[in-house]
């Protein structure tokens, strides 16, 4: 066992016992252990439940990605404090009030790389499992798990319009795998593309387009596609399946979140609002928390500030009215 094999043998293991699990359940409901289709939803059910497993890493993203757009103020302050300043001592300066600005308000700008990051070991471990199946189903090879020989070659004879999902677009010369490769890949890069791009026209407020991230964004946007094309012509395509499924939860699950908890100060907001206004519900927003309370994200009533203290007891609002009579109030009493 290499190195790699040794890494990824936990992510190995849980993939292909995934991948067992599903194929027991949906022959026993009647499908064909060697049909395409058994096969393509036992990857898209693998899809599945990795995501539910990531999904507390994914509330933590927006949570981290909410704080990042509400002290987005601060940091162009930091910005345009030292614009045109290169010296060391600047450019050091300028990333220490960053990062106490990061850590002052809980959020971190690399957050929203970690579900991505998270899933890659478990992309890495599907790869490995589907470009072994012939020699899993002969014997010569072995992975952790529950995927056995047998599973291995009931899936090295299902095929899909005529093509194995153990071929890839490079390594096979059957015409019908290579046309479904290029049908996922375009699928993948649509999908991927219309996220960044919903993300960028709805879930962003105007003052956050011109920033460094935002165009690190838009660059995302146009390359992402072309990395697709380029990777994904070696991927099998039960590997392209697995991806196209997930740029498809991350698709609707984003549509969601935009729709229901969209960013302060973007379109999707406004939109929110006018829902919640025309359904005569009150317009709530996301505020920072004040310095009490460091890195706390509050939703409050319009005309209303609550501030969460560090202990996390909540106090309550006062009306003017009361705060003002609680001042004029006769000392001694």
């Amino acid at each position: 066992m290499g190195f790699l094999d040794t890494l990824l043998w936990p992510f190995t293991w849980l993939v292909s016992s995934i991948m067992a699990g599903f194929h027991w359940l949906l022959t026993r409901i009647g499908m064909q252990d060697t049909n395409g289709l058994t096969w393509i939803l036992v990857i898209v059910g693998l899809v599945i439940v990795l995501r539910l497993l990531l999904m507390p890493l994914f509330v933590r993203q927006i949570h981290s990605q909410r704080r990042m757009q509400l002290i987005q103020p601060e940091l162009m302050k930091i910005q345009k404090k030292y614009k045109g300043k290169k010296d060391e001592a600047s450019r050091k300066a300028m990333q220490e009030e960053s990062f106490g600005l990061y850590k002052k308000h809980g959020t971190n700008p690399f957050s929203s790389c970690l579900p991505i990051l998270a899933q890659m070991p478990f992309f890495f471990a599907l790869f490995r499992i589907l470009n072994s199946v012939p020699k899993i189903a002969d014997g010569s090879h072995s992975v952790p798990g529950f995927f056995t020989p047998a599973l291995a070659q009931a899936m090295n004879e299902s095929t899909v319009l005529g093509a194995k999902l153990s071929s890839s677009f490079l390594h096979s010369d059957d015409t019908s795998a290579k046309f479904l490769a290029v049908v996922l890949i375009i699928a993948m890069s649509v999908t991927t593309f219309t996220t960044q791009h919903q993300l960028m026209r709805k879930n962003m407020p105007a003052s956050a387009l011109d920033n460094p991230m935002a165009r690190q964004q838009k660059v995302l946007l146009y390359a992402l596609p072309l990395v697709f094309a380029v990777t994904g012509v070696n991927f099998p395509l039960g590997v392209l399946v697995y991806w196209t499924a997930s740029n498809l939860w991350t698709m609707c699950q984003q549509f969601y979140v935009i729709r229901a908890m969209p960013a302060p100060g973007s379109p999707a907001e406004k939109a929110l609002e006018e829902r919640r206004l025309a359904k005569g519900k009150p317009v709530k927003k996301l505020q920072l928390a004040t310095q009490e309370a460091e890195g706390e994200v509050v939703e409050a009533g319009t005309g209303a500030n609550v501030t969460v203290p560090r202990s996390g007891q909540r106090v309550q609002p006062q009306s003017k009215k009361r705060k003002k009579s609680k001042n004029n109030r006769p000392k001694g009493r």
